[in-house]
């Protein structure tokens, strides 16, 4: 993959140092901005420190690069992993300066950074810098500020709009994470498929606070990368230059043996965004989720998934026809673009559909157990997701319970279908077909009526009113002047009121309603369970029967629980710098990050085992970009 890349730094308007770094390695393709912080000049020995230091580990292991493969996640998970170790040597070494001399004590610095191996990239990031994608017109945030404002903004104390305002604004630029104030860090990572006219900004908060998206959008579109740099930092010191600005642009020319593979990475993120359930996701999180799926090729009459068998998996159609078949009969025929088997995310209920290839297709696959895992590691993504799957279940309880008021009484279909809910909501779980399946009997509207009709916002009224027992509605609190009616009596209520007790009753669950005395009327003041057993011996009315649905076996997600960061251990060198009592400051003890090759176990060294490792001959050092 060809590249296009520039960068320039500027001290700004108010400063009289400038603490910011970059750098970039031709050889490496590797990409880096620092803004160093301390004072005294700490900041940009802090910065400097840690753009060589990553630099150099990733030299090191320069030839883990070529031997991986593309459809190996492993090897993926590897890369991701040998960028977060160098940021945690990088750490060390700064920590230790500050504590080896006193006037640096407490230095530190953001890094953001980017890696190409292939056609991919790879990102770690520590602090407020950021990486902006500009993809198809539309800018992405692939990074998030690790800063106090955007932490109270996630946890929902308040709104960006309201900071500026609020008591917090003072601390708007602290940060909650940085390298090198302390010895250990959290280093998040995120990989990604890059695509021909990707274009790439990493810079830092002296620039982007003085930006947005159509500006940055603008700026990323023009052709002459090396002139892009000088006039970001133009605009922002035009409008304040507070702090010191450094901009670093990448770009991915356009080519035209990449279309394909272009088009059906942005077709399966349209897609999954597409889903309800990942709907509500970031881009940099639609990625994460993207990151777990396998593709799974299907020719025509494959089996996909058989009734009855142990659902695992949510199925996505990337391309191709797959028919649902439950009982033996025929349920829907889904395009590309849909999906079924969500549920089994969650749950152990055994698959309800049989599902076969109807064309020749390709298939998105998420396992449960990949699923969970994304879980537990990132609670923000963890919140959305069973948000989304709460919103999907009480959606098929409302759907699930208004057919069951269409199978005991048909006559009121047509209204409880049209009002009960939003018709895109029917129209999804009709295509779905899987938790509930419509009878076709004689006397009720077939699927297609009913899409027909909701899509033309058209109801069929089959009567002004409906006659209704208030002996089969004891159950409900909307009748309870109803209660000292004869039980002779039939009181009238009309469509809308009725939509109204049906919806109410759809949020408990519906038992069987023996049907009461009329010697024996029920005191209005008693209390009432709707959830009482009733004696098997008790008559129902047969006028309005109730249907019991059966709980379905859910298996609750783990717990979300944030993984303690990393910590590793210094380096010889620094181990005998560290003997000394006044240095033996937050001294490691957690278990060190070992990739899972054993090619790096601990800062600064390789493992014992690094002969069954050997290294290529490493690169001569690349040309590097000013520094400063």
């Amino acid at each position: 993959m060809d590249l296009k890349y520039w960068a320039a730094t500027d001290v700004g308007r108010k400063r009289t140092h400038n603490e910011d770094n970059f750098l970039i390695d031709q050889e490496l393709r590797f990409f880096v901005v620092a803004d160093g912080m301390g004072g005294h000049a700490s900041g940009e020995v802090a910065s400097a420190m840690a753009v060589h230091t990553i630099r150099g580990i990733l030299a090191r292991e320069h030839d883990l690069f070529e031997q991986g493969r593309d459809d190996d996640p492993t090897w993926h998970m590897e890369i991701c992993m040998l960028l977060e170790y160098a940021v945690h040597v990088a750490c060390e070494q700064i920590y230790s300066k500050g504590v080896q001399e006193p006037e640096k004590k407490g230095m530190g610095t953001t890094v953001v950074s980017l890696l190409i191996v292939g056609d991919r990239g790879y990102i770690a990031y520590v602090g407020d810098s950021r990486i902006y994608l500009l993809r198809g017109g539309i800018v992405y945030q692939l990074t998030e500020d690790h800063s106090l404002m955007n932490e109270l903004i996630r946890q929902g104390k308040i709104t960006a709009e309201a900071f500026d305002d609020s008591p917090y604004a003072q601390f708007k630029h602290a940060m909650t994470r940085a390298v090198g104030p302390n010895e250990a860090v959290e280093v998040d990572t995120l990989d990604f498929d890059m695509i021909p006219g990707d274009s790439f900004l990493l810079c830092s908060d002296g620039l982007y606070e003085y930006l947005d998206d159509s500006d940055i959008s603008h700026m990323l579109a023009l052709t002459e990368v090396k002139d892009i740099p000088g006039r970001l930092i133009d605009m922002a010191n035009t409008r304040g230059g507070k702090d010191n600005i450094t901009a670093l642009i990448i770009q991915v020319p356009e080519n035209a043996d990449g279309s394909d593979r272009a088009a059906e990475i942005n077709f399966t993120l349209d897609t999954l965004k597409s889903i309800p359930l990942f709907a509500a996701l970031t881009y940099q999180q639609l990625v994460r989720i993207m990151n777990l799926t396998r593709i799974v090729p299907f020719e025509s009459g494959n089996v996909l998934c058989y009734e009855g068998q142990p659902a695992e998996e949510l199925f996505v159609i990337l391309r191709g026809l797959v028919e649902l078949e439950s009982g033996g009969s025929h349920v829907a025929t889904l395009p590309q673009g849909s999906h079924f088997g969500e549920m089994a995310l969650v749950g152990t209920t055994p698959r309800s559909a049989t599902a076969t290839a109807v064309a020749d297709g390709k298939l998105l696959i998420i396992n449960r157990e990949d699923f969970f895992e994304i879980l537990r590691k990132e609670a923000p993504l963890a919140v959305k997701l069973l948000w989304a799957f709460v919103q999907e279940l009480s959606s098929r309880l409302r759907q699930a319970n208004l057919d069951l008021s269409l199978a005991r009484d048909p006559s009121s279909q047509a209204v409880a279908v049209g009002q009960g809910a939003p018709a895109d909501e029917i129209m999804d779980i009709m295509d779905l077909s899987e938790e509930i399946v419509v009878s076709e009997s004689s006397g009720e509207l077939s699927r297609e009526e009913l899409a027909a009709a909701l899509q033309e916002d058209t109801v069929r009224e089959p009567s002004d009113t409906l006659s209704l027992d208030p002996n089969d509605m004891d159950d409900l609190d909307e009748l309870d002047d109803l209660e000292s009616a004869e039980p002779a009596e039939a009181v009238e209520l009309d469509a809308d009121e009725v939509l109204a007790v049906q919806v109410e009753a759809a949020s408990g669950p519906t038992v069987a309603a023996a049907p009461q005395s009329p010697s024996a009327p029920q005191s209005p003041s008693a209390p009432r369970s709707p959830s009482a057993p009733r004696s098997p011996s008790a008559p129902q009315s047969p006028s309005a029967p109730r249907a019991v649905s059966a709980p379905q076996t859910m298996v609750a997600p783990p717990p979300v629980v944030a993984p303690p960061p990393p910590v590793m251990v210094a380096p010889n060198a620094m181990e005998r710098d560290l003997e000394a009592p006044s240095a033996r400051i937050n001294k490691p003890t957690t278990p060190i990050l070992v990739s899972p090759s054993g090619r790096f176990g601990s800062a600064g060294k390789p493992p014992e085992d690094a002969d069954k490792h050997p290294r290529s001959p490493q690169p001569a050092d690349a040309d590097l970009l000013p520094d400063e």
